[in-house]
């Protein structure tokens, strides 16, 4: 299928991000050019946990990797925090008079399946947790995004995905990086709180500017936390004729175009 001219933009769920700010870029941006939006939940997902007095917990792979753990009364929890996230990033788009679509409930457009054995690191030991309500990303419904995007509106998912064990908590940089190699995007936006990927992380003076797909095992070398989530993204979406992604920051003004111009890291094929 022909390179389209849509981008796709992940805007991150953590404290930090200026939602306002972003919503005005997108908005300014929505009338250029096809637009399709995945989200975080993170904060929202926290918030609900302390007000329900249930603990946040992480899984923590051997490889360094760092994920929500999700057991069912938590994937319950990220349900909901899911819906309020989109719920409240749609209204926003609407208010700046852009056509926002929200993917929740029936209309989740990403299919998965649960991991039902992850190993972890526990006080430094592996053990392998299997009551975990988080999964992979199998499927995307192209067809149904791209009916939307057809009309003139701007779908907004969360990252959440159907599976045969009901709804799943699926990576929203990873599922951002899957809808932009099905609908064949010719850009993926991932907004963080960092300006970019550090070689030495904190050190902003060590941000990499630009990196190719051959190199890019460099990057999982220097990321930190969940900014290999990021570059494991990048990669897959690169992998599937993505021209470039570009991790950015997402607390500044003007993210996106910000990004489009220049700052951040750049990925490339």
């Amino acid at each position: 299928m022909a390179r389209t001219d849509l981008l796709v933009v992940k805007l991150g769920g953590g404290e930090g991000l200026d939602l306002a700010g972003a919503c005005d870029d997108l908005a300014a941006i929505a009338p250029s050019r096809p637009l399709l939006i995945v989200h975080g939940v993170s904060a929202i997902a926290n918030q609900l946990c302390l007000d329900l007095g249930v603990e946040v917990q992480s899984l923590v792979s051997p490889s360094g990797h760092s994920s929500r753990y999700t057991p069912p009364a938590v994937r319950d929890i990220f349900v909901r925090a899911a819906e309020m996230a989109n719920d409240q990033l749609v209204a926003e788009l609407r208010a700046r008079d852009a056509e926002a679509l929200g993917f929740v409930g029936e209309d989740v457009a990403l299919s998965g399946a649960r991991k039902t054995a992850i190993r972890a690191v526990f006080n430094g030991r592996v053990r392998v947790v299997r009551d975990d309500h988080s999964g992979s990303i199998r499927g995307v419904d192209s067809a149904l995004l791209r009916e939307t995007l057809d009309q003139g509106q701007l779908p907004v998912l969360p990252p959440m995905a159907q599976s045969a064990d009901g709804l799943l908590n699926v990576d929203g940089d990873r599922a951002a990086a899957a809808v932009a190699g099905a609908l064949n995007a010719s850009a993926l936006v991932i907004l963080s709180n960092v300006s970019g990927l550090y070689r030495d992380f904190p050190d902003e003076a060590s941000i990499v500017d630009e990196l190719p797909l051959a190199q890019i095992d460099r990057a999982l070398d220097w990321a930190q936390g969940r900014m290999k989530r990021k570059v494991i993204a990048a990669r897959e979406a690169l992998a599937q004729g993505v021209d470039r992604v570009i991790v950015a920051d997402g607390r500044v003004d003007k993210p996106v175009s910000r990004a489009l111009a220049g700052a951040g890291t750049r990925f490339t094929l």
